[in-house]
């Protein structure tokens, strides 16, 4: 710094300083982009799998989901909040709602009946194949 000319770098040192860490980042940020060049090509392969229709098929799936769930007695209900919701075992939930593990096991297994007649065939198959699109 003492051999440059110009005596206002020498009189705001900080500002010089700022200045050589924006010419360093800025030369980082140019060999950084000619480092791992990008083809073109590459955006090609990038899908979008949200579209309008997912959208809308996705609201409806919601929607028949919350109202079959809500159908439900208020304990199942419960039960598969505890279970699902907060990763509670059958055994917790039991504790947590002072029942018998084996009433639990029981209405959630009526639960679990209920929904699979009152869901529509449709639905069940957009779930079933959305669980083997989203574990791949």
């Amino acid at each position: 710094m003492l051999r440059y000319d110009r005596a206002d770098l020498v009189d705001h040192p900080q500002a010089y300083l700022f200045k050589v860490a924006a010419n360093v980042a800025a030369e980082w940020a140019l060999r950084s982009s000619r480092r791992l060049p990008h083809d073109a090509a590459w955006l090609d392969e990038l899908v979008d799998e949200l579209s309008p229709e997912f959208q809308l098929e996705h609201e409806g799936v919601e929607r028949q989901l919350r109202e079959a769930i809500e159908a439900l007695p208020a304990r199942a209900r419960e039960i598969l909040r505890l279970h699902f919701g907060e990763g509670m075992t059958h055994p917790q939930v039991a504790v947590a709602l002072g029942v018998t593990r084996k009433i639990v096991k029981r209405d959630m297994e009526r639960a679990y009946a209920t929904l699979r007649f009152t869901l529509d065939a449709n639905l069940l198959g957009i779930l079933k194949r959305r669980g083997t699109s989203e574990s791949t």
